[in-house]
């Protein structure tokens, strides 16, 4: 087993999860033993979330997937959003809150859950009025914290440690675009990202009738 950033290799940290014993929860009760609560902050593309949703409903896995409402590379209005938002509930999923900061646009669409996008110290645990924080207690403890932030893993790749039930319980976070297009770094995944928006937004002029010739 290879620890590459791929579809592939995220059903086998989903699979390690099983085979380690864990069950899967979210932030609607405080952790316990033996579960992961699976996490995902979608930053740039829908399309990736729904390849990893749909990935983890086939493994049998379920996730808190926060979506942003001020992103400047989709938007949850269009009819892609809509359609994204009812397929991870069909899925099973739960769909949650990536707020920018200072602002927290949560509605009927989300539940009252929140976690910052690119948070400063200052305030990236800190309460929020009538949501859950992610990063503050019970829910975030840096032993029981793994991120792949950049397509790094601080500490490693924990699908051994998980295999093997290493964490009393773990909050788990994956960025769907790494783990959806190619690249063996952070600079070739994020091309690799390009190239598929640039198709696609060829698409959507097509379909609005934009002469292309």
């Amino acid at each position: 087993m290879t620890c590459e950033f791929s579809l592939e290799h995220y059903r086998d940290l989903l699979r390690s999860a099983r085979d380690g014993g864990y069950r899967w929860a979210g932030f609607d009760v405080p952790p316990a033993e033996g579960v992961v609560i699976l996490r995902h902050d979608v930053d740039l593309s829908l399309d990736a979330a729904l390849a990893l949703a749909e990935a983890e409903a086939e493994e049998g896995a379920w996730s808190t997937w926060f979506l942003m409402t001020r992103s400047v590379f989709y938007n949850l209005a269009s009819s892609e959003g809509e359609r994204a938002i009812a397929r991870l509930h069909e899925l099973g999923h739960r769909v949650a809150h990536h707020a920018v900061y200072p602002h927290v646009d949560l509605d009927e669409r989300f539940d009252p859950v929140v976690a910052w996008h690119n948070p400063d110290p200052a305030y990236m645990g800190s309460p929020i009025d009538g949501a859950v924080n992610v990063m503050e207690p019970p829910f975030f403890d840096p032993g029981h914290y793994r991120s792949d932030s950049n397509q790094r893993w601080r500490h490693g790749c924990p699908h051994e440690p998980l295999a093997r039930g290493e964490f009393e319980w773990l909050q788990l976070l994956t960025h769907p675009e790494i783990w959806a297009f190619a690249g063996t770094t952070m600079g070739e995944t994020m091309r690799s990202l390009l190239d598929a928006d640039r198709a696609a937004r060829l698409e959507h002029l097509r379909n609005d009738r934009i002469d292309l010739e």
